[in-house]
């Protein structure tokens, strides 16, 4: 079974989730992506939902399936979040950012009454930090602020090289809040709450991706042969 239809088959046990009249944040990333496409035929068969997207490429895929939109502007209270994750461990701790959408996830993931992840079963870990950690930093003073993670990185027992994201082109990749983002490649994390802290306490950091106490649950598929079976972390 592919890593599509592993994403599908997460995202298909999730939008049962969403009920009529529902404010919904809906997140970024390829099972994000597979969550729009079931939504949107929910849409059109009638459901009344509205969505407040996590960034542009999801604004613009929903705008394409006819899912209604708003801002938190409009909605700063939503009922439920929808998204995945680049890695989840036993305790609902997360990594996200590998799309870059990092700090608009975690603002309408914390306007939310809840949260579910959904994602393949590989992104279930131990120990997160095999992913590399996104940072997202402001643009003045990055290398003073580069620094000054490098020096909260060790405080908090990790160790690894910090690199800047670039995009396909090879240029330096810019976040859709115009940001820079720094990558993390620890291997573990031994501690995520004192690298989080830490972390928020250098000024040039606007947001990580760490989400820690912010997932209710977390939707896993894995493959059995050529079945797709699903598991959950936590409680829908």
């Amino acid at each position: 079974m592919s890593a599509p239809d592993l994403k599908r088959a997460a995202a298909e046990r999730a939008i049962p989730l969403v009920e009529d009249g529902m404010r919904l944040g809906i997140g970024t990333g390829s099972t994000a992506a597979a969550f729009i496409k079931l939504l949107g035929e929910r849409v059109r068969a009638g459901l009344t939902v509205t969505g407040v997207p996590t960034s542009e490429a999801t604004r613009i895929a929903c705008e394409r399936e006819g899912i209604p939109l708003a801002t938190l502007e409009d909605l700063p209270e939503l009922d439920l979040t929808i998204d995945g994750a680049d890695e989840v461990d036993g305790s609902l701790r997360l990594i996200k950012g590998g799309g870059a959408a990092l700090l608009r996830e975690k603002i309408v993931a914390v306007a939310s009454r809840r949260m579910v992840v959904i994602a393949d079963a590989g992104k279930h870990v131990e120990t997160l930090g095999a992913f590399p950690l996104p940072v997202e930093v402001n643009l003045f003073g990055i290398g003073a602020t580069t620094r000054a993670v490098e020096a909260a990185v060790a405080r908090a027992g990790c160790a690894g090289e910090i690199v800047r994201r670039h995009d396909a082109s090879g240029a330096p990749l810019l976040t859709d809040g115009g940001h820079a983002i720094l990558d993390l490649r620890l291997g573990r994390i031994p501690d995520p709450e004192a690298l989080s802290a830490g972390l928020w306490a250098v000024p040039g950091v606007v947001e990580h991706g760490l989400f820690l106490g912010i997932a209710d649950a977390a939707i896993l598929a894995a493959a059995e042969g050529d079945a797709a079976v699903v598991s959950v972390l936590g409680r829908l």
